[in-house]
């Protein structure tokens, strides 16, 4: 397994027993800076959370984290329409991704033109490959220069070589096939990716793994999702009978929880690493969440071992809300994603997330309450199997001050809880951004038609046809044709609901 690079320091955790339902890959390692550059760390858990041992694993550096001079996700590439922009928001800022083909790149630029401020991903792309403002018709190329305004007379100024007339352009990269891009439009960071790139995972460059993308909009914040997919403990309570998870030899109760021994090596400014029972996994900030594991086999003719990778990129969009990309990966049963389409996967990843999101947006409110850097005061956190999210919180009040620097964007309030349905909508947070589950919403919404138009004709021909026109048995068979399209159009119409708008989740009859 190659290392998973990044700016971070963090020393690899040790191998676990073969005789452990999944075990951490041996040979993964991050490279390290010399020994002397920083100072020994002892590993903690939840438990042991004193003042002092606290000190003993956070680096002494009293430098902050500066949340706008990193690299963040917007998209997957193969979500985004080369023939059209796209809005995003990341980090209180609005953006604009689009296709330059004139540079053959993916271009975000501030979504907001220059002449009144209209949103520049509410425009097109002209026939010349130029961003169009759809307000007055300004068009920009993928420098951000303006090169035409329309209401400008052919023989007067050129008013559309001033500054003020361009955009602001972010500087971007693709990495993954994601879309990345650096939240400063200062001149000096404009060949910020030749210094420093975005975190590299060697996994998704390895045609030996086989995986899908997932992107959706979570409505809580980047805080509450990333701990969230640190704690393993809660995978079989609030995802019971969605996500299997190892049971005991002895279970205490029907879902099967058991103590997870977790251990952290160390926390400096560029995240930390985990070990646990069932694999390793490092946090680096802002966004980037990797767990990595090996199945252990008895016995298997493979030259290579079956692993497991999960790739969680948060991205903090603003208070109360984020947008997560997940990427789960494995090297074996590779066959399975050429025959499976990538939007069948999504109804099952799409019922994970809404089986706690109901639950997290509540959580987020009762934590705002409280004061965001309180979360250790008042959360009770006795198991190891929380000592990820400890070491989460303890990073973000050590670097952070207790949460996101906003800048000064936003005044810390959280958005009003709307309703469940509206909470829990797939069609506006993930359907209609999401290429494959597009296309099959519009495909099973056709198919719908087509049966009830055919149920409609099939009846109307029946009514139609005169007696001895057609024969009994043909009669008979239009309509039993008539009705079984019209009820597979309500069965139709019942599985676009639940899987592309809404699926209600009652943990109470699970």
């Amino acid at each position: 397994m190659k290392a998973l690079r990044a700016p971070s320091t963090i020393t690899p955790t040790p191998s676990l027993t073969t005789t452990q339902l999944f075990k951490p890959i041996s040979s993964l390692s991050i490279p390290t800076k010399p020994t002397s550059t920083f100072p020994q760390f002892k590993s903690f858990t939840a438990i042991n959370s004193s003042t002092q041992q606290e000190d003993e694993i956070i680096n002494k550096d009293d430098e902050q984290f500066d949340w706008f001079s990193q690299w963040y996700a917007i998209m997957p590439v193969c979500d985004l329409d080369k023939r059209a922009p796209h809005g995003k928001k990341v980090m209180g800022l609005d953006v604009v991704v689009w296709w330059d083909k004139t540079e053959n790149a993916w271009k975000v630029f501030d979504d907001m033109c220059p002449h009144r401020l209209a949103p520049l991903s509410e425009g097109r792309i002209d026939q010349w490959g130029r961003l169009q403002c759809v307000y007055h018709g300004w068009c920009f190329n993928g420098s951000g220069a303006c090169k035409l305004i329309p209401q400008a007379p052919q023989d007067g100024p050129p008013v559309h070589t001033f500054q003020k007339a361009c955009v602001a352009v972010y500087p971007s990269t693709v990495q993954h096939g994601i879309v990345w891009f650096w939240p400063s439009t200062d001149l000096q960071y404009k060949e910020i990716v030749t210094k420093k790139k975005p975190p590299c995972i060697p996994e998704l460059d390895d045609p030996s793994f086989t995986y899908q993308m997932f992107c959706r909009d979570i409505p809580f914040g980047y805080e509450i999702l990333i701990e969230n997919l640190m704690d393993p403990a809660h995978v079989p309570y609030a995802h019971y009978g969605i996500l299997r998870s190892p049971q005991p030899s002895v279970k205490v109760d029907r879902e099967g929880g058991a103590p997870i021994d977790t251990n952290i090596d160390h926390i400096d400014k560029n995240g930390f690493t985990a070990n646990q029972s069932y694999g390793d996994s490092k946090f680096i900030p802002p966004c980037l969440h990797f767990s990595v594991a090996e199945i252990p086999e008895r016995k298997s003719e493979r030259k290579q071992p079956r692993r497991l990778f999960f790739v969680f990129i948060c991205i903090p969009v603003s208070p109360g809300n984020s947008r997560l990309i997940f990427i789960p990966g494995r090297n074996f049963a590779v066959w399975i994603d050429r025959i499976v389409p990538r939007w069948m996967y999504h109804i099952n990843q799409n019922l994970v997330i809404d089986s706690d999101l109901y639950l997290l947006h509540i959580e987020e409110k009762k934590l705002m309450e409280a004061g965001f850097p309180n979360w250790q005061k008042v959360c009770f956190v006795p198991t190891k199997s929380d000592a990820k999210v400890v070491a989460f919180r303890k990073w973000l009040k050590k670097y952070s001050g207790g949460r996101i620097d906003w800048g000064n964007k936003f005044n810390g309030s959280l958005p009003p809880t709307a309703p469940r349905e509206q909470l829990m909508d797939r069609y506006w947070s993930h359907v209609m951004n999401c290429s494959s589950c597009n296309g099959a919403y519009k495909g099973l919404n056709a198919l719908k038609v087509a049966l009830q138009v055919f149920s409609v004709a099939a009846v109307a021909m029946v009514v139609a046809a005169k007696q001895g026109v057609i024969s009994v048995a043909a009669r008979n068979t239009l309509v039993i044709a008539s009705v079984l399209c019209f009820l597979g159009s309500k069965w139709l119409a019942h599985f676009v609901y639940i899987n592309f708008h809404y699926h209600g989740y009652n943990h109470a009859f699970k």
